[in-house]
């Protein structure tokens, strides 16, 4: 039986390796692990000429980027909204997410947030490619945590019959809904 040890990378393409590079280092302080460039492509010997660069997201984990200046620019998914295709990271405390937020929006980039999702907050905002970043704190409860493992395979079940939400977890943003802060 195979087991999954963790997420080895998970990469993502940019428009500009060395602006990724530098912008996760000062706004997500990643720090720089690993370049790679070739001009064909190992897995599929396509010629393709890339940067792909690897950043410490912490733990072990590695988020990587390519730069493939030869594909036509980057875009996203016609029929994905921005809001769901989104790289999550967790940090330590609401503090620190208040204080990335003063930071991003002192340099003029947009955050929403700090939202409440009742077990962690979250800020959101874009990188320089256009991919959205999430920053988590947990604030969850082992009682929340306990109610939300209860009803999960339920809440799956009815799902996959209906596509309508299920109601077993509104509880988590219920108060959010019927008096929205921002």
């Amino acid at each position: 039986m195979m087991n999954i040890e963790r997420i080895h990378h998970v990469a993502y393409r940019c428009k500009d390796a060395r602006q990724t590079v530098e912008w996760y280092g000062k706004y997500l302080n990643m720090g720089f692990i690993l370049a790679i460039a070739e001009d064909q492509v190992p897995s599929t010997r396509q010629a393709d000429p890339y940067m792909h660069v690897f950043l410490d997201a912490g733990q072990g984990n590695v988020l990587a980027f390519f730069e493939i200046p030869n594909s036509p620019p980057m875009g996203r998914d016609a029929n994905t909204p921005a809001w769901v295709q989104h790289l999550a990271f967790k940090v330590d405390s609401e503090a620190t997410l208040k204080e990335v937020m003063q930071r991003l929006q002192a340099d003029g980039i947009e955050v929403v947030g700090v939202t409440d999702h009742t077990i962690f907050k979250s800020i959101y905002f874009f990188d320089p490619n256009g991919h959205r970043i999430e920053l988590a704190a947990d604030c969850g409860t082992p009682e929340q945590m306990q109610r939300l493992d209860e009803v999960k395979w339920a809440m799956l079940e009815e799902w996959s019959r209906t596509r309508r939400a299920p109601k077993h977890a509104a509880w988590m943003h219920e108060q959010e809904f019927a008096a929205p802060t921002h």
